[in-house]
């Protein structure tokens, strides 16, 4: 408690709170800097071992909440109000003060390795649970913060999100410990800098050695197109729909004739009514026929029911020479979808000895979604999608993450936001802005062939070692208390 009655108290609060923030702001952000996140914890963590605990608590909370404000436009944007901002911040923000408080009860009682695991434990068990209870699966994961650190991205084809929270936790964790004890106890203080470091170094040569890994082995040549453009926004049924559908076919016949050999548009291009679907089909069967493309239609899809209409996010799916299939959304985002029939089905597609999957946009968030495709052995995902521009990256791209995790190659056509290639290892291989043009397309080679991974086998395995770590902690913890 060394600044307990020193003038300078007020002042190092007040810089452990702007450097906190200014941290969670841009490693956290709508487009976080990955660098920033690893030391994000470190400020609260090192202050609350030269602090009271009301005080730490306190700098730890607010500092993460006024981090996490850079959310707070894009959920005005998307409609929410402040109350669900601050529910899901502040709930976080509590979470993260709760695992400092944790940390610095067990450090200055001398549980140094429990108090490392405190904060990471507490965090990934939380965030397991929200998984399960929330409509928005991994949406809050600190793991989407790393994407473009590919070494460490690597840990998530064995461990899923779960591992990679817990390192970037624990690491800052152990350096703060690792300095509080550096004169008190510095044998110690060297054995956590060098368990901890070379656990990092360990998965991080694994991650090297993954990239360097040959893979998948062989190609698709991919084609996307999305529009932008104010009048093919949320056009429903009719003469409009069906020039805007004419208009996406011959965006698709261009790519097939540069050699694409799958077409993927994006989600929700119109609203289609069953009526219509013979129209639809009569844009996009000949093309596939006569190309000898795969084409992947976005739409919503209207159908009569016994109780009234049924609402479908469908993906429309033309192949050469065959039926029509059809992929239903599986997860909504609510509330703006919370009027659709949920899909229950898979579409998986066999092609040249290797299987193409389906899914669509909010389906990707979901890390049950990507190891259903792993176990079907798929080696390419096509994923119609719909952002909202802000969120281009920070939701675009958590795609990403399921190719790593269950071993195949995604390929990503947005409305406002990206059209996005990228392999199993995580590599982004070609991109586009949606709104580069009246039309924006992207035409790429993608790996295609499923490898099996760790995770795709065992699952969330990791979480489940985290609640085993909390449990373990919380005991210590109250131990340590009970016998003071």
């Amino acid at each position: 408690m060394e600044f307990a009655n020193n003038s300078k108290y007020g002042l190092t609060a007040a810089a452990v709170f702007a450097a906190t923030v200014i941290l969670v702001w841009f490693g956290w952000g709508l487009t976080p800097w990955w660098p920033l996140m690893w030391l994000a914890p470190v400020p609260a963590l090192w202050f609350s071992l030269r602090s009271s605990w009301p005080v730490a608590g306190l700098v730890a909370f607010a500092s993460w909440m006024a981090g996490n404000l850079v959310f707070f436009t894009y959920f005005h944007r998307l409609g929410q109000s402040p109350i669900a901002w601050v529910a899901n911040f502040g709930s976080l923000a509590l979470l993260v003060a709760a695992g400092v408080l944790l940390f610095r009860a067990l450090v200055l009682r001398g549980a140094v390795w429990s108090a490392i695991v405190a904060l990471a434990s507490l965090w990934v068990s939380v965030d397991w649970l929200r998984y399960w209870t929330t409509p928005h699966g991994t949406a809050a994961d600190l793991a989407y913060t790393q994407l473009k650190f590919l070494p460490f991205l690597q840990l998530a084809s064995v461990t899923g999100p779960w591992g990679m929270s817990f390192l970037l936790l624990v690491v800052p964790a152990a350096a703060v410990a690792a300095w509080h004890m550096r004169e008190r106890a510095p044998e110690q203080a060297k054995r956590v800098a060098c368990a901890v470091g070379g656990l990092l170094l360990m998965v991080l040569g694994f991650g090297l050695l993954r990239l360097n890994l040959a893979g998948q082995q062989s190609t698709v040549k991919v084609g996307l197109a999305v529009s932008d453009a104010p009048e093919n926004d949320d056009v429903v049924g009719g003469a409009d729909a069906l020039r805007l559908l004419q208009e996406y076919a011959a965006q698709a016949k261009a790519l097939a004739a540069r050699g694409a050999q799958v077409v993927v548009l994006p989600e929700k291009i119109a609203v289609v009514h069953d009526v219509d679907a013979a129209a639809d089909d009569a844009f996009f069967q000949p093309i596939a026929d006569a190309a000898g493309v795969t084409i992947v239609v976005g739409q919503l899809h209207l159908s009569p029911g016994a109780n009234g209409t049924l609402r479908y996010n469908r993906a429309q799916v033309y192949s050469p020479h065959t039926a029509v299939a059809s992929y239903d959304k599986e997860h909504m985002l609510p509330p703006f979808e919370s009027n659709l029939t949920v899909g229950t089905q898979h579409l998986t597609l066999p092609r040249d000895g290797a299987t193409w999957g389906v899914a669509i946009c909010k389906d990707m968030d979901f890390t049950s979604m990507g190891r259903a495709y792993g176990k079907l052995d798929t080696g390419l995902l096509l994923v119609p999608a719909w952002d909202f521009n802000m969120d281009r990256t920070f939701h675009g791209h958590m795609e990403i993450m399921r190719g790593v995790e269950s071993g195949f190659s995604i390929v990503r056509a947005a409305k406002n936001g990206y059209l996005t290639v990228s392999d199993d290892r995580g590599r982004v291989l070609a991109e586009a802005r949606s709104d580069a043009a009246p039309f924006s397309t992207l035409l790429a080679d993608v790996p295609v062939g499923h490898e099996r991974t760790v995770y795709q086998i065992l699952g969330d395995w990791f979480a489940w070692v985290a609640v085993a770590a909390l449990v373990f902690v919380v005991i210590r913890a109250l131990a340590l208390l009970k016998a003071r």
